[in-house]
């Protein structure tokens, strides 16, 4: 999949933006990536809400060989071949994977070092563990 055919793809859903990314390709929109485009497929964006939508269509999850093992990565489910000629219901998708895509961003939402350091320091309480000393650093003018 080429660029071009990816923003022709997306039509229906909105402006999108595409970045390369590893073998293919990174899809988002307001900043969010909620899709990518790789040699084995097109994939979308899913969560505990959207993966029935997946398993009923029978698609299956992102996953890639390193020499070790095979790894599944559960977020990423690939698109019903279907979809590619109904740009309608490819953007009811797209829309799902969106939404998907900002309830993980909300579940990470990332902590101030203020609430990090706190944490850190109630846990230590809690095991009986000494927290670090820090020992400051004179720097030289």
């Amino acid at each position: 999949m080429d660029r071009e055919f990816l923003i022709d793809l997306f039509a229906d859903f909105g402006p999108v933006t595409i970045r390369k990314m590893f073998s293919g390709y990174g899809i988002s929109a307001d900043g969010i990536n909620f899709a990518l485009a790789l040699r084995a497929g097109l994939f979308f964006r899913a969560d505990e809400v959207t993966i029935p939508d997946f398993e009923a269509e029978g698609s299956k999850p992102f996953q890639y060989s390193t020499r070790a093992k095979t790894v599944l990565v559960n977020s990423y489910w690939e698109l019903p071949a279907r979809l590619f000629d109904d740009s309608e219901e490819l953007a009811q998708w797209a829309r799902a994977a969106l939404a998907a895509a900002q309830r993980a961003k909300v579940k990470k939402r990332p902590k101030s070092k203020k609430a990090a350091a706190k944490k850190s320091v109630a846990k230590k309480v809690k095991t009986g563990k000494k927290a670090p000393i820090r020992k400051r650093v004179k720097r030289k003018n």
